[in-house]
């Protein structure tokens, strides 16, 4: 049986990059995402639903993230979901799931004005510069 398992998520950070090193000196960036969706109920409510995703991200990918990245930046992110299991402090088992990113494309201004100098993706054709207004923070 075929399988699949992709993700392209377009959403902002709730938080400022995590960048650490392992032991072995590889850069890993812990992004926290916030992704919204809109909709309108049954009874023709529009509600906005937010979902908050933890994005792993590896290498010189890694280090860019930590660099111009900041709270309340949009990115583009495509990857695939993990599992990950481990044992808490307190012998309790614990379960997360996170997306792992592939590719991480910056949809907006950098932190610094030295991000300009770093190629700058383009919006989506439908989508507004600065689309700043979603982040739900």
């Amino acid at each position: 049986m075929a399988s699949l398992n992709k993700v392209f998520l377009i959403g902002n950070l709730t938080r400022p990059p995590e960048l650490r090193y392992t032991p072995s000196g590889t850069p890993v960036s812990d992004l926290r995402l916030a992704v919204n969706r809109n909709y309108t109920t049954q009874g023709g409510e529009k509600r906005e639903d937010t979902c908050f995703l933890t994005v792993v991200v590896w290498g010189k990918q890694a280090e860019s993230c930590g660099e111009y990245l900041d709270k309340g930046s949009p990115i583009l992110v495509e990857g695939r979901l993990q599992t990950r299991e481990w044992e808490a402090k307190d012998g309790q088992k614990r379960t997360v799931i996170e997306v792992v990113a592939e590719r991480v494309q910056f949809m907006g201004r950098g932190k610094t004005p030295a991000a300009a100098a770093v190629p700058a993706a383009e919006p989506f054709a439908d989508e507004a510069p600065g689309g700043d207004d979603d982040v739900p923070f």
